[in-house]
This record gives structure tokens, C-alpha cells and sequence, in this order.
């Protein structure tokens, strides 16, 4: 089976309700990212960097996998498909993708202040004073600005092993993870999908500009997916 290599942004999510600091200038209830996403931040107000993701981690509980996560999960019929997310919600899991790198973290986990590997699963609100077993405050699982991002070089691993790398819902001006598309190989086709592309079809050669919502963008690119796989 071809290898197909999904890399998502906000824009897939935001159908279902997840709000994006993008959507509001940058802004959360009124707080700037760098208020509450940074170790920075963190360090001097971990109770207003806490609250802000035990609220996220709340409406991230109330909210379901759209149209668009489920059209990837049915392309699994044909292909062996791999996403790599910048979304640090679960909702490509709940749709039932088999095969889910989280570049930036995960909501719905957090890990020892002490040892970075050791990372639990949590669904409730995280406080000062939840504990790991090292005895050392309990953080949200999210790689914060200015931090590393540990899975980037398995990111580009898969990537340079794509049969057909398909962009949904991010503008592709956050690095790392915009630099992907620089590792999948000569030819290989590429699809976009984002409702106001930021870039052109003569940026790359064999670009797709899919201009709808991820939804129904998905449902073009699966039709003519599907298509082409029973062509061949």
C-alpha cells in the first residue's frame, strides 16, 4: 500500500469547536501566548499557565471528531496512512486513526517537571501540588514556545518516506513543522487543503490546492484519492 503522509493543523479541529489562538489575534480570555504558553510563563505564574489548560483540556472533552477526521480515517481502507499533527488534542484518536505523531504535545497528558519521560495520562485539572512519583510538580505534556520539539526528527523520517503528503488546516508559517514538506522526496505528489491557501501551486511541483474547509476538503481529496487507487 502507498504510504500517505497527513500533516494537520488548527484548521481541522476548529470544526469541531477548538478554539485557536490564531482565531483570536494570538489571544486566550484576554491573556497573550506567551503568558501561558512558554516555561517562562510557567515559572512565573504556573497558576494562570495551569488554569489556562485545565479550561482547554475541558472543552477538548466536550467537543467530537468532525467530517474531516473521519474522511482520513476511511482513506486507511487504501492506504497505509501516518498523521503528524500540530493539534495537541486527541480528536484524530477518537475518530479512529490508527497512526497519530503529536508534534507539540498532548492535552490530555502531563509529565513530571524532573523527568521528561515520565508522562501520565490525565483528564481532570492539573495543580500545583499534583506530584510525580520523583516528588516534582505535575505540567501539561505540550512542547511551550522556545522548547524543543522531540518528535520532529521521526516527523521527518516519515515524511521523507511519503508516497503522497497531504496538508490540512495549518498555514504552514509555524516552524518546525513547516519545514516538513522540504523532506518529502522529488515528485511526490502534494495536496492542500485550507479554505484561504497561503501559497500557490507554482511553490511546488505536483501541488493540489484544495481551497475549501477541511470537511470538504477532505471529501474531494478521499473521491479523488479513491479514484486513482481503482484506476490503477
Amino acid at each position: 500500500m502507498k504510504k500517505l503522509i497527513v500533516l494537520t493543523g488548527a484548521g481541522i479541529s476548529a470544526e469541531s469547536g477548538i478554539k485557536t489562538f490564531r482565531d483570536a489575534d494570538g489571544l486566550w480570555e484576554g491573556h497573550d501566548v506567551l503568558e501561558v504558553a512558554t516555561p517562562e510563563a510557567f515559572a512565573k505564574n504556573p497558576n494562570l499557565v495551569l488554569e489556562f489548560y485545565n479550561q482547554s483540556r475541558k472543552q477538548l472533552l466536550e467537543v467530537s471528531p468532525n467530517k474531516a477526521h473521519h474522511n482520513l480515517v476511511a482513506l486507511e481502507e487504501y492506504f497505509e496512512v501516518q498523521i503528524i499533527t500540530q493539534n495537541i488534542d486527541d480528536l484524530h484518536e477518537r475518530a479512529g486513526s490508527k497512526n497519530v505523531l503529536h508534534l507539540h504535545g498532548e492535552l490530555l497528558k502531563v509529565r513530571s517537571t524532573k523527568n521528561p519521560s515520565e508522562i501520565l495520562e490525565w483528564k481532570k485539572d492539573l495543580k500545583l501540588g499534583d506530584l510525580c512519583k520523583y516528588n516534582s510538580q505535575l505540567r501539561p505534556h505540550i512542547v511551550w514556545f522556545g522548547e524543543e520539539v522531540p518528535m520532529l526528527e521521526k516527523a521527518i523520517e516519515l515524511t521523507e518516506k511519503a508516497d503522497i503528503l497531504i496538508i490540512i488546516g495549518t498555514s504552514m508559517q509555524v516552524y518546525p513543522a513547516a519545514s516538513l514538506v522540504h523532506y518529502v522526496q522529488p515528485n511526490t505528489p502534494i495536496y492542500f487543503i485550507d479554505p484561504n491557501p497561503k501559497i500557490s501551486a507554482n511553490q511546488f511541483y505536483n501541488l493540489t490546492i484544495i481551497d475549501e474547509l477541511a470537511s470538504k476538503g477532505t471529501h474531494i481529496l478521499n473521491e479523488l484519492l479513491i479514484q486513482n487507487k481503482r484506476a490503477t
